[in-house]
């Protein structure tokens, strides 16, 4: 299909924009290499907060159907700044997980709460799935 990808979490085509590529790489990554299985994965995942309505990119759940992980996904071409950190944060607020990825498919900056200092610190590592779930 030109135009269109398969996505394995909502197990349909959808339109291939530079930011659903970067979104289907990292489902991808997430399920080959971190082991999330896609039963406990969510796309455009639906919160509201204060009477606005937001949709997590990528949402990672534990078997317990806990949110514990929000990927935030932008096109190559933009910058992850305060913007796009901003934007996970105020998810974050709602669904308070303890694991962060905002990325554009070549930079990522991956965050996890450190429950001792009380605040989200950045890391270079996002867990397997297991271990995820364990830290939970």
């Amino acid at each position: 299909m030109k135009g269109k990808i398969f996505d394995s979490v909502r197990k349909k085509y959808v339109a291939l924009t530079p930011e659903e590529e970067v979104r289907q790489f990292l489902i991808k990554w997430l399920h080959e290499i971190k082991k999330v299985p896609f039963s406990l994965m969510s796309c455009e995942y639906p919160i509201s907060r204060c009477g606005r309505s937001f949709r997590a990119d990528i949402v990672v759940f534990s078997r317990k159907l806990s949110p514990m992980l929000i990927v935030e996904c932008k096109a190559p071409n933009i910058n992850l700044g305060e913007k796009a950190i901003t934007q996970i944060a105020i998810y974050n607020t709602i669904m308070e997980v303890p694991y962060l990825i905002v990325t554009n498919g070549s930079e990522s900056m991956i965050f996890k709460y450190d429950k001792e200092k009380g605040k989200y610190e950045r890391t270079c590592r996002v867990p397997e799935y297991e271990e995820m779930e364990n830290n939970a």
